[in-house]
């Protein structure tokens, strides 16, 4: 096991891909490079090989979190036992500074889909979740962060909105909330929903870490419909809802998430260096309002 900080600090990582290994371990032309790295663990479910040399040089040196996409932890069949076991083993095996999963659902009992699929805001929905959340919590013996999703619908007889569902989440399971503040600019832009709303409503004490990514814009209807596919810049209105957000809440672990259309090195880090000013520039305002 890779021993390492027991924490991710409140400054900008990044997501790792192999086309950066080299780069976050070299820093190339003198540019600075990320506080802490992000990786899907699913991605290094194997024994051995060169994945496993790479994340273990760069975990010796910057603290690790793994962003699992695969637990299913909505799915009403219960999660995916197998899933849950290599994620234990890989925690074992690097000791990561945080662990976090999504709000949703890929599957049943016999099918998995590559697709993050929402779920029902109930009262049967939330006891089921917490309770898998539970799960997964003490076979890791390490709090979950859960991510609130991106969504392109809503349903019918949902019996709570999703800020609430959240929080009572948090308070039921024990986990916390990855906020991935691009998928509150999609989800409300999908369902016709105010996102400084959103912002201003969740509880700062339950956010454990956050995400800025792109996305993609598709018209239907006289109608942007907005597609979380993680393959630009941020927007400028996650850039803003991200403002409102750090303004009263302080400073977090913040990721740049990229995953398609990955840019170079330089250019993943010239945002991230941008999340880390807007971070400076709240904690200065911060600083004259309390003076």
């Amino acid at each position: 096991m890779v021993e390492g900080p027991m924490f991710l600090p409140p400054e900008t990582g990044i997501g790792l891909k192999p086309a950066h290994y080299r780069d976050v371990l070299e820093s190339p032309n003198g540019c600075p490079g990320p506080a802490w790295i992000e990786v899907h663990p699913q991605n290094y479910f194997v024994d051995g090989g060169p994945p496993h040399r790479w994340l273990t040089a760069v975990a010796e040196r910057l603290p690790l979190s793994f962003h699992s996409v695969g637990l299913s932890i909505g799915t009403a069949e219960g999660l995916d036992e197998d899933e849950l076991e290599h994620l234990a083993q890989l925690c074992d095996r690097y000791n990561p500074a945080s662990v976090s999963d999504h709000l949703s659902w890929s599957g049943n009992s016999t099918d998995r889909y590559a697709d993050l699929l929402p779920i029902a805001y109930t009262r049967a929905t939330l006891d089921h979740v917490a309770a898998q959340i539970g799960r997964v919590q003490d076979r890791l013996r390490r709090p979950l962060l859960i991510e609130n999703p991106s969504r392109y619908l809503a349903f019918a007889r949902d019996e709570m909105d999703e800020v609430d569902f959240i929080h009572a989440l948090c308070a039921r399971s024990g986990c916390n909330l990855l906020f991935d503040i691009n998928n509150v600019e999609v989800s409300c832009t999908n369902l016709e929903l105010d996102p400084f709303t959103y912002i201003e409503a969740i509880d700062p004490q339950i956010v454990g870490e956050i995400h800025l990514a792109g996305h993609a814009t598709e018209w239907h209807d006289n109608r942007p419909l907005l597609i979380d596919d993680h393959g630009s810049p941020v927007s400028a209105l996650t850039w803003q809802l991200f403002d409102r957000f750090i303004g009263r809440a302080g400073a977090r672990p913040v990721l740049i998430e990229w995953d398609t259309d990955v840019p170079e090195y330089g250019v993943l880090m010239a945002e991230a260096a941008r999340a880390s000013d807007h971070m400076a520039r709240a904690a200065a305002a911060r600083a004259v309002l309390s003076a």
